[in-house]
């Protein structure tokens, strides 16, 4: 290609400096026009002609449906790089059809979401959260004897995507064993790697802790419910990174009133955030945090680092690394 290439930026101002800071804009500016100003969604949506001559759609946060009306207002638009996660909400049926490749930073938002499960998996297979618990309630060192180490702990992985894979190689640095359920997952891949494949109803059965990684589809939702709950062993927790819908959560809420040795670790739930009057705030054996585990802060530089280096590459004639497969999207969260 020996014309540069036209960009626009388009996402929204909260988390734009984050994800997109100087470097990063040096980096994109060096291998295309970028168009300035940058818009927010409802910016462009006033004047949707501002594409009219853009080659290469950047987004992020806050991103402009991929739709019929968007690629009718962006006739030269030959890329779109998205530094942010899933694309499964904002592309729909029109821009598969395109065929025009869109690129996904969920792989740079995939690390620090594993190290966040990871940090959380270690804490209860120490059984921490109900260590301090018995501790408030005793309040004697003797409370330590709930506590449990890592050696001879198994871990159950529901789903092997780019975080499960993640968190399983983590996991292999200790101890623990670890099985998995992932019906899409190659049983000699998993193998190599020292995952035991089993049925779903196992995890639950043998886990001490299950830590959830599925996306959210039609067949995950509600997948984790009341009978899968019962399964837990004593003392056991589960860990939610993913989507707050896989859970049932009023079977969630009546298993951990009625088992108070569990422990529910959960980054996202469903509503996000709960209603003002969820019990999921009250139980003493939940800690809520408020949908942290992805990239947060400087961190959020890595998506925009990855969509500049996949622009490079665009330029260069070379393969996309993190393009979307659209035959797959069904499956993606």
């Amino acid at each position: 290609m020996t014309d540069r290439l036209r960009a626009a930026l388009v996402m929204e101002t909260r988390r734009r400096d984050d994800v997109y800071p100087e470097a990063v804009l040096a980096r994109i500016d060096a291998l295309v026009d970028l168009r300035r100003p940058i818009l927010t969604r409802e910016e462009l949506a006033a004047d949707p002609a501002a594409l009219s001559e853009v080659d290469v759609l950047l987004t992020g946060w806050g991103a402009p449906d991929l739709d019929a009306a968007l690629l009718a207002s962006a006739p030269r638009l030959q890329l779109v790089l998205h530094a942010a996660g899933s694309v499964k909400h904002i592309a729909g049926e029109a821009f598969w059809r395109s065929g025009i490749p869109v690129v996904s930073a969920a792989a740079a938002n995939a690390e620090p979401v594993a190290e966040f499960a990871f940090a959380q998996i270690l804490l209860g297979l120490r059984r921490t959260a109900l260590a301090a618990r018995t501790f408030q309630d005793e309040r004697r060192i003797a409370a330590a004897r709930v506590a449990t180490g890592v050696a001879g702990s198994t871990v159950g992985l529901v789903a092997l995507g780019e975080i499960g894979r993640r968190v399983a190689a983590m996991l292999g640095t200790t101890s623990a064993r670890v099985i998995a359920y992932d019906p899409f997952a190659d049983p000699d891949e998993a193998a190599a790697t020292g995952i035991e494949l089993t049925s779903l109803e196992d995890v639950f059965e043998r886990s001490d802790v299950v830590s959830l990684h599925a996306p959210l589809v039609p067949a995950t939702e509600g997948m984790v419910d009341a009978a899968l709950l019962a399964r837990m062993r004593f003392g056991a927790t589960i860990v939610n990174t993913a989507r707050g819908g896989i859970i049932d959560e009023t079977a969630l809420i009546r298993t951990l009133a009625s088992r108070p040795d569990l422990t529910a670790l959960l980054d996202v739930t469903s509503p996000e955030p709960p209603t003002a009057d969820s019990p999921l705030y009250t139980l003493r054996n939940v800690v809520l945090t408020p949908h942290i585990a992805g990239a947060t802060g400087a961190d959020r530089s890595a998506m925009g680092r990855l969509v500049a280096e996949e622009l490079a590459r665009f330029i260069a004639g070379e393969p996309l690394r993190r393009r979307v497969d659209p035959s797959v999207i069904d499956r993606l969260a």
